[in-house]
């Protein structure tokens, strides 16, 4: 239990915003997060961010000013014990035991005008509940869950949905449901059939799309050896391919490492930090071999990367798809297929509206060059223009601002006391691991 001084400093009046990311695999959740942060702040001259993750790399990413990172003990998931602490022996109630301490202390201290949980309402294993149980009784903070465009097939997202109580917990802690997307492209209020009380707070923001660009320089972090010219320059054609935090990636980056790449272009692979060592060294040997091959581990900001490529070969992961979206570039998407259905979900759906190529089943070298001869030159067919909104980044500070506007004109009311003991389905709920 937190003990709150009974005598509290004066606070500055700046604005305070906190974000969440569960964080247990990859680094797309926190490269979300990172990017609303920096959204907030550049809206904002008077605003603190606090981002919690359990993802180290968060520190390496670029972090707009004005923003502070917590991490997290990390957790991992393990194909035959689920998921558990990444780093400590233990189970994984022991590592949320922990971080809930870390959550709830840090957001008792930060107190925040709104937070922002990203996609699993409660955390990993409920690690938010204490946290969110003692902001709603103290009533200063507005909480938001954020959703990407797609959760899964409906059948499992359905079935996941209900098997979290997410429509209670939505209903008891959040003010309202921010969807990472466009819903003339994928909505999942109807798709999931979701209750009208969670369509009642939905907003949907439009893909987190144009505006990513770091205001930092870019650089290349060195998780293992770079092979390659530090990075390609517009009087240097290259194709490029990304393949996430790596984790999964290993045979799409293989298949591009070998494939025939078209004349005059050198091949660019980012193999981001997670790709397993064996995979890695691989990838060094071969392009140890080829002289239009460059490998490196980790971009710092992979937008301009993006936009300078002729040609774009990439797994199906909410940013990933967002940057291509924003970038322009023609762009062949192999969604990662299992164990969750999301990028087939989200490529097909994007793929019949003709914004991008999906490659399924096998990934073979030829598959990839027989594209990329297709695609990338200079007379190249244009993609069809679709009105897809691409415009979240800029409207989520509009809607921090309402949220922050409606607290302060709220009509004051008996806070909710915080209960002696946990209500029951608090007690359930901070026992059932729901990432």
């Amino acid at each position: 239990m937190r003990q709150i001084s009974a005598v509290e400093p004066e606070l500055p009046a700046r604005r305070r915003v906190a974000f969440y990311s569960h964080d247990t695999q990859g680094l797309g959740h926190v490269r979300r997060t990172s990017l609303l942060a920096r959204a907030v702040v550049d809206a904002d001259p008077d605003v603190d961010v606090l981002l919690l993750s359990g993802a180290r790399e968060a520190t390496s990413l670029p972090l707009p000013e004005r923003t502070e990172v917590v991490t997290l003990p990390r957790v991992g998931k393990d194909p035959d014990r689920g998921y558990g602490p990444r780093t400590w022996a233990g189970t994984l109630d022991d590592v949320v035991r922990v971080r809930a301490g870390v959550i709830d202390g840090a957001l008792a201290a930060f107190r925040p005008d709104v937070l922002v949980v990203d996609k699993v309402p409660l955390g990993v294993g409920g690690e938010l509940l204490p946290a969110l149980r003692c902001l709603r009784a103290e009533g200063g903070t507005a909480c938001v869950l954020g959703l990407r465009d797609v959760l899964d097939t409906p059948e499992v997202a359905v079935r996941e949905w209900r098997e979290q109580r997410s429509t209670s917990v939505i209903e008891r802690f959040f003010d309202e449901v921010w969807v990472y997307g466009d819903a003339r492209v994928y909505d999942p209020l109807t798709e999931y059939a979701l209750p009208e009380h969670v369509a009642a707070r939905a907003v949907f923001t439009g893909y987190l799309g144009r505006g990513r660009a770091s205001t930092t320089s870019t650089g290349y972090l060195g998780r293992g050896r770079t092979v390659g010219t530090p990075a390609p320059t517009s009087a240097d054609p290259y194709v490029l391919c990304l393949v996430g935090g790596g984790q999964d990636g290993a045979a799409l980056a293989e298949a591009f490492a070998a494939a025939p790449l078209p004349p005059g272009h050198r091949g660019v692979l980012v193999t981001g930090p997670y790709l397993p060592e064996a995979a890695r060294d691989r990838l060094h040997a071969v392009a140890a071999g080829r002289d239009d091959l460059e490998v490196h581990a980790f971009v710092r900001d992979v937008v301009p990367l993006i936009e300078g490529a002729a040609a774009v070969v990439t797994m199906g992961g909410y940013n990933s798809v967002c940057e291509l979206l924003a970038s322009g570039r023609p762009g062949l998407v192999v969604p990662r297929t299992h164990p969750r259905a999301e990028q087939l979900v989200r490529a097909r759906r994007l793929a019949d509206l003709g914004l991008l190529d999906v490659l399924v089943g096998a990934i073979t070298p030829d598959r990839v060059g027989a594209w990329l001869a297709r695609t990338a030159v200079d007379d190249a067919p244009r993609r069809p223009e679709v009105d897809v909104d691409l415009d979240g980044l800029s409207r989520v500070p509009e809607l921090v601002d309402a949220l922050v506007d409606r607290l302060a004109h709220r009509d004051e009311a008996p806070a909710r006391p915080a209960a002696a003991t946990p209500h029951p389905q608090d007690q359930e709920e901070e026992h059932r691991a729901t990432a």
